[in-house]
C-alpha cells in the first residue's frame, strides 16, 4: 500500500492555533535555551559545591572531542535518512516500511555507539557502567536469589547490591544472567542484545501510530523515529530494552483495543505479559500506564482490559511465588535513593534541567512537534466529545498523555539526572509529534534532529 500524496498528507495535519513556521522554531530555540542554560548552571553548581554528580551538566557526560570507527557510518545514515527517509517513508509498502525502520534505527545506534570505538563504545560501555553484568555472579541460584533480593537493597545491608542493581526489579539483572548462561556473555553481547532490541521500538511505535490515527500520520513519524536522538544511549544502556519492551506493550494494546489483530483476546494477553515484565526491568515505567489510558480512551473501549490485567497477572503472580516482594523492594528503594546521590542532587536544579536532558533526546524537531501538539489541544478536545476525532486528534492525545507521564515523573524526586536514558521510553512516544509539522520542512527538521546526537558522541564521552 502506498501512502496518500504528500498535499493530502499536509492536510492531515492540525493547522488551528499553529500560527505557521515561526512559532515552532521559536520553540525550538527556547528549548536550545533551556539546554545551554541548564549546562551554564550545572557547570557554576557543579564545580561549587559538586552536588550535581555529573560531569557536564545536565549530562552524565564528560568532555572529549573526538572521532571514530563509526563516525562515518553514522554521517552516512543520518544523511541518508534526511535525503532519502521522507520518500521512502511515502511510497515503501507497509511491511518492508515497517521491518526497514527497524534495519535503519539499528544502524543509526549502531553507528553512533561505534563512534567510541568497539571496546569503549559497547563492551566495556556495558561492562562496567552497566552494573547487572557484574552481579550476575549474585543469581548462580536464581530461586534463592529472588527470595533475598530485598535484603540487599539498602547500602547499609550486608554485600549490598550497586546502584543500578538495587535500583531495578530483579527482571533487568536476569535477562543478562539468563544471556550468559546460554553462552551469551558480556558486554558485547549485552550490547548486541539491547540495540537489536532497542531498536525494534521504532517499528512498535510505527504499528502503533497506524493502528490508532491512520497510515500516513505514521509514514510521516517513521524517519523521525529513525532518526531519533535517543539512540545515542539506547545502544550503551539497558534502558533501550526497557523501552522496547514498554513500546511493543503498548503497540499490542493498540491492535487489540482498534480491533486491528485478527485475534484481538490473545493479542491483549501477550501486551499484559509484556506490561507485566516490564513492571519487574524499571519501577518507574509504572508511568506507561498514562499514554496506555489514552490508548483506551482514544478508542472507546474496555475489552483489553481483562487479558491484559491478566497478563501482568501472570507476571506478577510468578515473582511473587518466587519469593520476589515488588512493594517490599519498592519502598526499600526510595529509602536507599536517598542514601546515595538521590539524597544529594538539588531537585531545585533537576526539576528542569531532567527537561533539558528530555530535550536532547527528544530532538528540536520534537520540541517543535510537541508545541504543535499543545497549540491545536483546545481544538482536540472540543473535537473528542463532539465524537468527530481526526487522526491528528488521536495523536496529539497520545504524545500529550506521554508528556504528562514524564512531568509526573519529574516533579516525584526519583528522577534527579541521568534522565537522558531513564526516560527512552517515555520519549519514543513523544517523537510521533513530529508527524505534525508540514511535509514540507521534514527535511530540514531532519537535519536538526540529527545533529544533536552527532555532536554529543562527538564532543561527550558519554557516561553510558
Amino acid at each position: 500500500m502506498t501512502a496518500p500524496a504528500p498535499a493530502t498528507q499536509d492536510q492531515a495535519v492540525p493547522r488551528q492555533g499553529h500560527g505557521g513556521h515561526r512559532p515552532d522554531v521559536l520553540a525550538a530555540l527556547g528549548a536550545a535555551l533551556l539546554v545551554i542554560a541548564a549546562a551554564v548552571a550545572g557547570t557554576v553548581i557543579e564545580d561549587t559545591d559538586g552536588t550535581l554528580r555529573v560531569g557536564w551538566p545536565p549530562l552524565l557526560a564528560t568532555w572529549l572531542p573526538h572521532l571514530g570507527p563509526g563516525t562515518p557510518a553514522a554521517l552516512v545514515v543520518a544523511t541518508t535518512v534526511i535525503i532519502h527517509g521522507p520518500a521512502v517513508a511515502d511510497r515503501l509498502a507497509w511491511r518492508p516500511l515497517a521491518v526497514t525502520c527497524w534495519a535503519v534505527a539499528s544502524a543509526w545506534i549502531w553507528s553512533l555507539a561505534l563512534i567510541d570505538g568497539w571496546h569503549r563504545g559497547i563492551a566495556e560501555q556495558l561492562t562496567t557502567s552497566s552494573e547487572y553484568l557484574r552481579s550476575i555472579g549474585a543469581f548462580t541460584h536464581i530461586g534463592p536469589a529472588l527470595r533475598d533480593f530485598t535484603h540487599h537493597i539498602l547500602i547499609g545491608a550486608p554485600h549490598n547490591y550497586p546502584a543500578h542493581v538495587a535500583g531495578h526489579p530483579p527482571g533487568a539483572t536476569l535477562t543478562f544472567v539468563w544471556l550468559d548462561r546460554i553462552g551469551l556473555g558480556g558486554g558485547g553481547w549485552a550490547g548486541v542484545w539491547c540495540i537489536t532490541a532497542g531498536s525494534s521500538a521504532a517499528a512498535a511505535v510505527l504499528v502503533a501510530l497506524r493502528a490508532l490515527t491512520d497510515e500516513g500520520t505514521a509514514r510521516r513519524a517513521a524517519p523521525f523515529l529513525v532518526l531519533a536522538p535517543a539512540a545515542v544511549w539506547m545502544g550503551t544502556s539497558a534502558d533501550g530494552y526497557f523501552a522496547a519492551v514498554a513500546a511493543w506493550g503498548i503497540a499490542l494494546l493498540v491492535l487489540a483495543a482498534t480491533r486491528t489483530a485478527r485475534r484481538p483476546v490473545p493479542t491483549a494477553l501477550g501486551a499484559g505479559l509484556l506490561f507485566g515484565w516490564m513492571l519487574y526491568l524499571s519501577y518507574g515505567l509504572t508511568l506507561i500506564a498514562v499514554p496506555a489510558a489514552a490508548v483506551l480512551l482514544l478508542t472507546r473501549t474496555l475489552r483489553p482490559v481483562l487479558p491484559v490485567l491478566a497478563g501482568v497477572v501472570i507476571v506478577a503472580l510468578t515473582f511473587t511465588l518466587a519469593g520476589f516482594n515488588w512493594w517490599e523492594a519498592y519502598r526499600l528503594l526510595v529509602e536507599r535513593y536517598y542514601q546515595g546521590s538521590g539524597g544529594i542532587r538539588p531537585q531545585s536544579y533537576w526539576i528542569w534541567g531532567n527537561l533539558a536532558n528530555a530535550v536532547i533526546i527528544i530532538g528540536l524537531a520534537t520540541v517543535a512537534g510537541l508545541r504543535r501538539a499543545l497549540a491545536s489541544s483546545p481544538a482536540t478536545v472540543s473535537r473528542l466529545r463532539g465524537g468527530r476525532a481526526t487522526a491528528a486528534d488521536r495523536l496529539v492525545v497520545l504524545v500529550l498523555a506521554t508528556l504528562l507521564a514524564v512531568l509526573i515523573a519529574d516533579l516525584s524526586g526519583m528522577s534527579k539526572a541521568e534522565t537522558e536514558r531513564i526516560w527512552i521510553p517515555f520519549a519514543l512516544w513523544l517523537l510521533p509529534a513530529t508527524a505534525l509539522l508540514p511535509g514540507s520542512c521534514r527535511r530540514p527538521w531532519l537535519c536538526v534532529q540529527a545533529v544533536v546526537p552527532l555532536l554529543v558522541n562527538h564532543l561527550l564521552l558519554t557516561g553510558w
